[in-house]
């Protein structure tokens, strides 16, 4: 696989999620692209139980899996302090947190999911999400993979290209918050500044790009104090800054 991107949409106001993804479709298609099947993402939490009464965070275990590959299950075990663990497994991994009810409870009502079309045009594959809670859609999520490279660095702007030139929005020239320079602890203890942008990219940089996504958008329902979409399917997930060209979007 080669470097993959996650770039919410915002939707224009009075615009359903179903509308926009139409258009976005129709817009690939016209450009050359050739759909190439479905796609789904889902993730679903564990938290740890009891909860710890000293205050302390609890733990979470996030499980996560992806079309793409159907015979994994990607695990990211959270201990509340914000040090991660991501384990790749078998699908046996479910099975084994149905028979942990006593250590971990799943959060059921906060359930997530990304699904819809997938598309390809030359050296991009290109997915249409539509993001569900408990069945209430919550967003649109753009995912993107160019084929031919695996370091952000040297494809960014090409990419970054590529989804405004699509999309009809304004993308940051700064790499994606995932790949923001990330303090390390080196084998000798010392404290060094990491550059993800320059790793290889791996199938778990995609599932943890989902993560944050979706905890995004939970964040958003626990501050909006509901559950519910808007009106006709509208976005009640996070706020993406649009430029001027995405209000034309929906004209023919």
């Amino acid at each position: 696989m080669g470097v993959t991107i996650l770039q919410p949409y915002p939707l224009p106001e009075g615009k359903s999620g179903a509308h926009i993804i139409d258009q976005l479709s129709k817009r690939l298609l016209a450009l050359g692209a050739t759909h190439a099947g479905q796609f789904l993402v889902d993730c679903e939490t564990f938290i740890s139980t009891p909860q710890p009464h000293n205050g302390a965070p609890g733990r979470a275990v996030h499980v996560l899996h992806n079309s793409e590959y159907p015979a994994s299950t990607f695990s990211i075990i959270d201990n509340g302090t914000g040090k991660q663990v991501a384990i790749v497994a078998d699908n046996i991994f479910d099975l084994l947190m149905l028979k942990m009810t006593n250590t971990f409870t799943s959060k059921k009502q906060t359930k997530i999911e990304s699904r819809g079309a997938r598309f390809e045009y030359g050296d991009f594959v290109i997915k249409l999400g539509s993001v569900t809670m408990m069945d209430h859609f919550k967003g649109i999520l753009i995912e993107i993979e160019y084929k031919s490279c695996v370091i952000l660095a040297y494809c960014w702007e090409m990419i970054r290209e590529m989804l405004q030139g699509f999309l009809g929005i304004a993308v940051n020239k700064d790499f994606p918050s995932y790949f923001a320079p990330q303090t390390i602890m080196t084998a000798m203890g010392q404290q060094q500044l990491h550059a993800k942008h320059n790793d290889i990219f791996e199938p778990m940089d995609t599932v943890k790009q989902y993560l944050e996504q979706f905890t995004n958008y939970r964040k958003h329902v626990t501050l909006m104090g509901g559950m519910g979409s808007g009106p006709g399917g509208q976005q009640v997930g996070p706020n993406v800054h649009m430029s001027p060209a995405v209000a034309g979007l929906h004209r023919p």
